[in-house]
């Protein structure tokens, strides 16, 4: 991975911008975005974080940044995807705001304006709403399921997790970690971190150049990645309350089972060749491992201060002498 050197000056504002294989929107994409930054009055960097990209997109950016010494590159030797080419934009960024977006043209520089006033009005991370969206129905249906399912078990009402359109102090980037697939739940990790997360309405355009990286296996992932976060969420200082419960409903039902059996077997029935009596025993020892595996991963917790909470820079943690 090749890093552009960070700017001398201090920056008010970044624009992160992961791609791949993007070469006929990228200079347009500068194009709109310099006019409007210039006209924003805020000293700004972009940040282009190449996703190992196949076609002239690198070379495309290069070039550009020959002529505007504002524009900085990161290159990665092959395809990362986009949660990694979002960590190390962000990390890279040295703006006290922090902007993301697409290089499709899909999300409009004109919107960002919109969102950095709603972080000036007191949130911290404010994320776009494609309210109309333009792609296919095969892109819209399962992100639409996927909004749902993630608004329902988290509890964040969001209507778009994955709009690349967002906008960060930065704070709560240098807070949370992204990777997998984390990039479709940054709401929810800076939820978690207990930053304030917000969302408005941006407009969204047909894709004109290039074709779209979804695909079905980032669905599913992005879920494997949902399942991760709920367990931090409700379970990770307390992983008793999962297995145990677990655990517990597992031992009841096997005992259950069990001791129906035996009431047969009292009354001279026999049970030796009843599918339900290995399914009984079966219960009963899952549930006794369940409930073992909850008090391992209490010790654990315990063991490494498992109690991860989020606290606002500056508190004061040092113990206080008795007077």
């Amino acid at each position: 991975m090749n890093t552009a050197s960070a700017p001398a000056s201090p920056v008010a504002l970044s624009i992160v911008i992961p791609f791949y294989d993007e070469e006929g929107s990228l200079a347009e994409l500068h194009r709109r975005l310099t006019a409007l930054l210039e006209r924003e009055n805020r000293p700004y960097e972009i940040v282009f974080v190449d996703d190992g990209s196949r076609d002239r997109s690198n070379a495309l950016v290069r070039e550009i940044r020959i002529a505007d010494r504002r524009v900085r590159l990161i290159t990665f030797r092959r395809n990362q995807g986009k949660s990694a080419a979002l960590d190390v934009g962000f990390r890279a960024a040295v703006g006290e705001y922090i902007v993301t977006m697409d290089a499709d043209l899909q999300d409009d520089p004109a919107e960002i304006p919109n969102l950095l006033a709603q972080l000036d009005n007191g949130y911290d991370l404010v994320s776009g709403w494609k309210q109309v969206r333009h792609d296919p129905l095969s892109k819209r249906l399962p992100s639409r399921i996927f909004n749902f399912v993630t608004g329902w078990l988290t509890g964040i009402r969001l209507h778009d997790f994955n709009c690349g359109l967002k906008a960060y102090r930065a704070e709560v980037v240098r807070e949370i970690a992204v990777y997998g697939e984390r990039h479709r739940f940054l709401p929810v990790l800076a939820h978690l971190a207990g930053f304030r997360v917000g969302e408005i309405a941006v407009q969204h355009h047909p894709r004109q150049f290039g074709k779209t990286k979804f695909g079905a296996y980032r669905f599913l992932a992005g879920f494997m990645d949902l399942l991760t976060l709920l367990f931090r969420m409700k379970f990770f200082a307390k992983p008793m309350h999962l297995f145990g419960s677990l655990g517990m409903l597992s031992l009841a039902a096997g005992t259950a089972v069990l001791f129906y059996l035996g009431i047969g077997w009292f009354q001279g029935i026999w049970i030796g060749n009843r599918p339900l009596l290995m399914a009984g025993i079966l219960g009963v020892i899952a549930g006794v491992q369940l409930i073992t595996l909850g008090l391992l991963g209490e010790m654990i917790a315990e063991r490494s201060g498992g109690r991860d909470y989020p606290i606002c820079d500056g508190s004061d943690l040092t113990p206080r002498s008795r007077d």
